[in-house]
């Protein structure tokens, strides 16, 4: 049975607590999303070591027991991808994969396209390419609905008040109505995601991920400005995702020079937790097509 060992790391002036497993320079960076946490990779760690990689999942700024600076800005993108390029500078990553879901997605999308540090490979789970999003969300109006939450995060205080009364409950049942199967997200696992929700500030920093997002934007990204991709990508994508559309994983041509899509159905956004299985069956596959 694989050893994961948790520790924390300093990295770009903060400190980040993360799991890991496996040895050496070769490094497997997971990346998780909201309401999420480095837990929700606890599947995929044991695999990418297996493979010889340094396989390692860290709790974003504001989530968990990592740092949790305060205010909206801190949570700029540009905050956000620098952590990334810190924490694999801590780890003395000398080959670099990014793997991510959700939020953690759309930092790896920047990370990649500003070339914050060179990727040997990028692991995208149920978030498409912003520019892609920004495409659809203009001509779509049912995407528009789905992606209501993100502007009622915007509005100050209530959206944390909503997220953590009875025990943050609402955190609970965003996994257990969005899973088909429902089994991947027995109690034990709820209740880790719920007291994370619970710690002092957490939901205010959780939010401020979307708050800064809406007002300082992902436009460089945008239709027609997004640099091209040059890292070897595979998208991993639940089928039965009600926050975001399966029309999103077409019209990466212009976005990302080699493309892979797996998608998966029957399965909902939760892709890594829920199908454990199937996406570790994919990942391993891709990676030994790439050479990775």
């Amino acid at each position: 049975m694989t050893e994961i060992r948790t520790r924390t790391i300093e990295a770009n002036g903060l400190s980040f607590v993360i799991d890991e497993a496996g040895e050496g320079d070769n490094v497997a960076l997971f990346l998780h999303g909201f309401p999420e946490s480095r837990h929700s990779w606890r599947y995929q760690l044991p695999l990418l070591a297996k493979l010889g990689w340094r396989a390692v999942a860290v709790d974003q700024r504001g989530y968990g027991h990592s740092s949790r600076p305060r205010g909206v800005k801190a949570y700029d993108i540009g905050n956000l991808t620098a952590d990334v390029g810190a924490v694999f500078d801590a780890l003395g990553a000398k080959r670099r994969l990014l793997i991510a879901h959700d939020w953690g997605a759309i930092v790896a999308w920047a990370f990649a396209m500003d070339r914050v540090l060179e990727l040997d490979g990028l692991v995208i789970m149920n978030v498409p390419h912003p520019a892609v999003f920004a495409e659809d969300i203009k001509i779509n109006p049912a995407q528009r609905k789905r992606s209501w939450y993100v502007f009622f995060f915007q509005i100050p205080w209530l959206p944390e008040w909503v997220l953590t009364r009875k025990g943050a409950e609402a955190i609970g049942r965003a996994f257990t109505d969005m899973a088909v199967d429902k089994s991947r997200f027995p109690p034990q696992v709820v209740d880790h995601y719920r007291r994370n929700a619970l710690l002092p500030g957490a939901a205010t920093a959780m939010v401020n991920w979307y708050r800064a997002g809406a007002r300082n934007g992902l436009g460089k990204y945008g239709p027609g400005k997004a640099p091209v991709i040059e890292t070897p990508t595979l998208m991993i994508w639940g089928e039965e995702d009600t926050a975001l559309g399966i029309e999103l994983t077409q019209g990466y041509e212009p976005y990302v020079r080699d493309f892979t899509l797996h998608r998966l159905p029957g399965v909902s956004h939760w892709v890594q937790q829920e199908a454990p299985e199937a996406v570790n069956e994919r990942l391993e596959a891709w990676m030994r097509e790439k050479g990775l």
